[in-house]
C-alpha cells in the first residue's frame, strides 16, 4: 500500500526538518507502518468503539442513570451532584494520563490499565444495587461515578492518542461513523429491551443492576478486541519524560502554540456548561409531561437511535469538509431539540426532542474529539487532549450542581433556558473565532 503524505495522517511532526534525511526516513517508516497495518487497526478500533461505546452509552445516556439516581435519592440536587462528581473525577486524571504516555513508545499497556479500571466501576454499580439500599446505596453510587470519571478522563487521552497514531486523518470520520452507528444501533435496541424487559419487571431483583452489568460485559469485550488486533507504531520522535507540575506550567504555552486552539477550547467549555440540563431531560419528560417511567426505554431508543443514524452523516461530512461544519450543525440542532422539549409535551414531540438531542450530542462529541487531534503537532497531542478534557471536566463538574439547584429552586424550564444560552454563546464563538483546522494543516500554516 502506498505511503500517504504526513499531512493526511494528521501526525506530522513540526520539529522535523526537511534538511534532515535521517529524520525524514524515520518519519516515512512511521507512515509506512501506519498504512501497512491500517486494515487490522481499523477493525480493532471499530470493534472497540462499537462494543465499548455500546456499554458506555447505557451508562452515560441521559435516561437510565439520572432517573435511577433520582429514584434512590429523591433529589434533583443529588442527580446534579452525581453528574458533577463524575466530571470532577475527569479533571486531573487526563493530565496524569498524558504525562504517563507522552514519552512512551507504546500506549496500549496504559490503555488496558485505565480502560480496565473504568470498567470495574460499572461492575461496582451493578453490585451496589444488589447488595445496598437507602443512603448507603446513594453514597456508593456517588463514589463509583466519581471513580468512573477518573478512569474515563484518563482513558479519553490514551485512546484518543491511540487512534491518532494508527488511523490517518482522512479515515477517522468514517471509522467513527460506522463504529458509532453500529454501536448506537445495538445500544438503542438494548436500551429499549432494558426498559421493557429488565428495568420495568425488575429482573433478578434489580433491573438497573442487570443493565449496568450488561454494560460492563460489552465494554470489556470491546477492550479485549482492541488488545488482540492493534498493531501500534513507535513514533520517530518523543518528548522527554516530564513531571506533572512541570507539564501544568506548560499549559499556557501549549494553548498559545496553535492560534486556533484557544477559541476552540472556549467553544468546548461553553457547550459543556450547557450540559447542566442533560441529567434532567428524562426526569422532565416523565415528571412534567405525564409520561410514565416505563417510557424510558422508548426515549433511550430515540436518543441512541438518532446516534446510530446521524453518525454516518457526521462521519462522512467531517471527512469531506472537516469537522467544524459538523460542530456548527450539531450545536444548532441541540438548541432546536431543547426548545422542542421545553415547548411541546405530547409523546410524539418528546420522542422527536430526544431523537434530536441524541443526534446533536453525538455530532458534537465526534467533532470535538476529532478536531482536537488536528491542532498543533504530534508531540503536543497527549497534553492538548488532556487540556481539553480537564477544561471540560471543570465546567462539567460545576454545571450539573448549578442545574440541580436551579431545578429545585425555579423548575426545569429555567435550567433548559440557561442551557440554551450557553449553547448560543458557543455557536457564536464557533462562527466568529474558530477556523477549520484541517484547512490550515493542509495549507501548511
Amino acid at each position: 500500500m502506498p505511503v500517504a503524505p504526513s499531512d493526511d495522517s494528521g501526525l506530522a511532526n513540526a520539529a522535523t526538518s526537511p534538511a534532515d534525511p535521517e529524520a525524514e526516513a524515520r518519519e516515512a517508516e512511521y507512515e509506512r507502518f501506519v498504512w501497512d497495518n491500517l486494515k487490522r487497526n481499523y477493525i480493532g478500533n471499530y470493534l472497540h468503539g462499537m462494543l465499548g461505546m455500546t456499554g458506555f452509552r447505557l451508562i452515560n445516556a441521559p435516561t437510565f442513570m439520572p432517573v435511577y439516581i433520582h429514584l434512590i435519592s429523591g433529589s434533583n440536587t443529588v442527580v446534579g451532584l452525581s453528574q458533577a462528581l463524575q466530571q470532577v473525577g475527569g479533571i486531573i486524571s487526563p493530565i496524569f494520563g498524558a504525562t504517563a504516555i507522552e514519552h512512551r513508545k507504546k500506549v496500549m499497556p496504559a490503555a488496558l490499565w485505565m480502560g480496565g479500571l473504568g470498567r470495574v466501576q460499572i461492575v461496582g454499580m451493578a453490585a451496589a444495587g444488589w447488595f445496598l439500599q437507602g443512603q448507603s446505596l446513594v453514597y456508593a453510587m456517588l463514589a463509583l461515578l466519581f471513580l468512573f470519571g477518573v478512569f474515563m478522563g484518563a482513558q479519553r487521552v490514551v485512546f484518543g492518542m491511540l487512534m491518532a497514531k494508527v488511523i490517518p486523518l482522512s479515515r477517522r470520520g468514517r471509522l467513527q461513523a460506522w463504529r458509532n452507528a453500529t454501536g448506537g444501533l445495538i445500544a438503542a435496541i438494548l436500551a429499549w429491551a432494558a426498559g421493557k424487559y429488565i428495568i420495568e419487571p425488575d429482573l433478578f431483583g434489580h433491573g438497573y443492576s442487570v443493565t449496568f452489568m450488561l454494560a460492563a460485559v460489552l465494554t470489556s469485550l470491546g477492550l479485549w478486541a482492541l488488545q488482540l488486533l492493534l498493531r501500534e507504531p513507535e513514533p520517530p520522535n518523543l518528548p522527554a519524560k516530564a513531571r506533572f507540575r512541570d507539564r501544568l506550567r506548560d499549559f499556557p504555552a501549549l494553548i498559545r502554540s496553535d492560534p486556533g486552539y484557544a477559541p476552540f477550547l472556549l467553544v468546548q467549555m461553553l457547550a459543556t456548561a450547557s450540559r447542566m440540563a442533560v441529567p434532567f431531560y428524562a426526569i422532565y419528560a416523565t415528571s412534567s409531561t405525564g409520561l410514565s417511567v416505563a417510557i424510558l426505554g422508548l426515549l433511550a431508543l430515540a436518543y441512541l437511535g438518532a446516534d446510530t443514524l446521524s453518525n454516518l452523516l457526521w462521519g462522512y461530512l467531517g471527512d469531506r469538509t472537516g469537522f467544524r461544519l459538523v460542530l456548527l450543525v450539531s450545536i444548532s440542532m441541540w438548541i432546536g431539540a431543547t426548545l422542542i422539549l421545553l415547548g411541546f409535551h405530547s409523546p410524539a414531540a418528546i420522542f422527536i426532542a430526544f431523537f434530536g438531542l441524541g443526534a446533536a450530542q453525538s455530532g458534537y462529541m465526534m467533532a470535538a474529539q476529532t478536531m482536537i487531534l488536528e491542532f498543533g503537532n504530534r508531540e503536543e497531542m497527549p497534553m492538548r487532549i488532556a487540556i481539553s478534557s480537564s477544561a471540560e471536566g471543570i465546567t462539567a463538574s460545576i454545571s450539573p450542581i448549578v442545574g440541580g439547584l436551579v431545578a429545585d429552586a425555579f423548575g426545569y424550564p429555567a435550567v433548559f433556558g440557561i442551557s440554551i444560552a450557553f449553547l448560543a454563546l458557543s455557536l457564536l464563538f464557533l462562527v466568529l473565532k474558530v477556523q477549520e483546522p484541517r484547512n490550515r494543516r493542509l495549507a501548511g500554516v
